[in-house]
């Protein structure tokens, strides 16, 4: 056991001009203060205590001169014109080193710091100190300190070297053996005088009683555990684990893959033009499926007045039964004038009461599926462009962590923060690989899809050509990147999450909701989507008011007025859109006020006059449900 000394004195003087100088000489340093105390806060506060209590650097006994008795000089002065009281009083420490997985209860105050010595024990490597209290306030600084002298225990030395923490009831520092050569080290308690370093009240200004004496108001009661951390082992083993759990997903895929490429081959058999008729066991020849669909006219469009009904056929075999001739009525059908133009004209289709699949894709899909790429290239450049300033900053964060010790830079848990290397919580950043391996696999997913869709096209597979879903990639490989570009920022954020760089973690999340959310209108409107340029500016506003909303979004009620009001008009705007399938626009005269008349008349005849019964009655009802929603969040 090393053996420690504590001073304690005590005045009664409160007199600043003259106050009792204490000088405290030992073999390897020298220690002083004076009484009354002195610390300053905010606005050149200042906080008076006449009671100092402060621990001695220990000297431990070497090997070579063995136990020795240690001389320690204190020296007391004042230059007063008169007789000043004091109490002096010398302790020795009896719990002055920590044990390992044993709690330690003791009390401190600003003027009154404590520190005490912890020794690795065989076959630990890395330990968590941990420290609590039932009070928030006080504010107080937790330090982890080598064995030199003197040893920083006051408020405005304390940062001046280890690692430190500022503390409300909970605190934890993971310290590692290989951080000190000599497998020992200081833990230093200080309170602070002020509260806002922990969040709490700052002063508002200088007036008022700037010189106070502050004796009993401001101590703490804590508690101290020292336990081991986790061997390297568990980290192998978590590594290990991540990996296979996330790669089970490379092989189910693979095998998925597999059995769809042997089933495929086993469809592939059977011709395309043949179909069985039921009932009977003859192969009639049917007529080809496209010689109805003009090459880039729809996706299977039928014509609505047919013998159906107006309704397509829900099935792709829509050959009509056998033996009937139907070369003969398509060519009767060609010699009448339909009015290609009207039925092409997407104002006059997309107003239609019910509307089809087919009814919505009359653009040529070479033409859609160019446009659908740019996404994925735009978005591979707002990556680059985004992430490279990311990794520099945190960078220089994790930096000047290690360089300063202050690790109230980055917020982590620090219970649950494990370190590697240079990182201080590598866990939350291993965290972050599946939004990368399965990013990666989603890209190989769909790459797989787009070249299989490509051989269709060359090989004229009416079945993958001209049914279902019109297939376009190009948001999906979009989709892909920004699952992986996720999981970079958000391993970023987490090397030292902070207040000025949490929109890292969230600015791919919008980007990933928003390519969702445009994915599934384009499944089933593929003529009627944003642009890319457009949609990636939406996306940065919506990133810009989450930003404005982390930096104003506290306290500041016109920021919360303002939003909601962008919010609400926004949602009005794109339900206008959505009701009216991208064909509304407010075109009035020449004059400016013709635009408000137009605005009024459309506002009378489709709200007011038909508010009991809307056109697009499933529309307004998935609108109105959409619009309640949004506007109570």
């Amino acid at each position: 056991q090393v053996d420690a000394v504590r001073v304690y004195v005590n005045s009664s003087s409160e007199n600043l001009q003259y106050p009792v100088l204490f000088v405290v000489r030992q073999q390897k340093g020298v220690l002083s203060w004076q009484v009354p105390l002195i610390f300053r806060g905010l606005y050149q506060r200042t906080y008076n205590y006449q009671e100092v209590s402060r621990t001695l650097c220990p000297s431990e006994p070497t090997p070579e001169t063995g136990p020795s008795d240690q001389i320690i000089f204190v020296d007391v002065a004042s230059m007063a014109p008169f007789n000043i009281a004091y109490e002096l009083l010398v302790t020795r420490l009896k719990n002055f080193q920590l044990e390992t997985n044993k709690a330690f209860n003791f009390t401190a105050s600003p003027s009154q710091p404590q520190y005490f010595l912890y020794k690795f024990p065989q076959n630990v490597d890395s330990v968590i100190i941990k420290v609590v209290s039932d009070a928030v306030y006080p504010c107080s600084v937790v330090s982890v300190q080598d064995i030199v002298c003197p040893v920083y225990d006051l408020d405005h030395n304390v940062e001046f070297n280890g690692v430190y923490q500022s503390m409300t009831k909970q605190a934890a520092i993971t310290v590692q053996r290989k951080d000190f050569p000599g497998e020992q080290f200081f833990v230093v308690f200080v309170i602070k005088p002020e509260d806002y370093a922990c969040g709490g009240s700052v002063p508002s200004s200088i007036h008022g009683n700037v010189n106070r004496t502050w004796n009993l108001q401001r101590t703490k009661n804590l508690q101290v555990t020292v336990v081991p951390s986790i061997k390297k082992s568990i980290y192998v083993q978590a590594m290990f684990f991540s990996f296979l759990g996330f790669l089970s997903f490379y092989l189910g895929s693979l095998v998925v893959a597999f059995v769809h490429y042997i089933s495929t081959d086993m469809k592939l058999t059977v011709p395309f033009g043949y179909v069985s008729t039921a009932g009977s066991g003859i192969m009639t020849s049917s007529h080809p499926i496209t010689a109805s669909t003009p090459e880039g006219s729809s996706y299977g469009a039928i014509d609505e007045s047919s013998s159906s009904g107006g309704r397509p056929l829900s099935s792709p075999e829509r050959g009509l039964p056998a033996g009937s001739d139907t070369d003969s009525s398509v060519e009767e059908e060609s010699d009448f004038d339909t009015m290609p133009e009207i039925e092409s004209d997407k104002n006059v289709i997309r107003t239609k009461v019910f509307l089809y699949l087919s009814d919505l894709s009359r653009k040529d899909r070479r033409i859609v599926s160019k446009k659908y790429k740019i996404y994925f290239w735009n978005i591979i450049t707002i990556a680059v462009f985004y992430a490279l300033p990311v990794i520099q900053l945190v960078i220089t964060y994790q930096t000047v962590v290690n360089v300063t010790g202050n690790q109230d830079i980055c917020y982590y848990n620090f219970l649950c923060a494990h370190p590697l290397g240079v990182l201080s919580a590598f866990n939350n950043i291993l965290s972050n690989v599946g939004h990368m391996l399965l990013g990666f696999l989603f890209l190989l997913i769909v790459l797989r899809r787009d070249i299989l869709h490509r051989r269709a096209m060359e090989m004229k597979d009416v079945y993958t050509l001209d049914y279902g879903i019109p297939k376009h990639f190009g948001l999906f490989y979009a989709m892909g990147i920004a699952l992986m570009m996720e999981g970079v920022l958000s391993a970023c954020y987490h090397v030292c999450p902070n207040y000025s760089n949490f929109q890292f973690d969230t600015s791919f999340m919008y980007m990933i909701a928003g390519l969702c959310m445009l994915k599934l209108y384009q499944t089933r409107h593929p003529d009627i989507n944003a642009s890319a340029y457009s949609a990636y500016a939406s996306f940065a506003v919506v990133i810009c008011l989450a930003v404005l909303g982390v930096v104003f979004g506290k306290n500041d009620m016109w920021f919360w007025v303002i939003f909601s009001m962008i919010h609400v008009l926004a949602s009005l705007a794109l339900s206008t859109q959505i009701y009216y399938m991208g064909r509304f626009k407010i075109d009035g005269p020449d004059s400016d006020l013709g635009i408000f008349r137009r605005a009024a008349m459309v506002l009378y005849t489709d709200c007011i006059q038909q508010c009991s019964r809307p056109m697009y009655m499933d529309r307004m009802v998935l609108l109105i449900v959409g619009n309640l929603v949004n506007w109570s969040l």
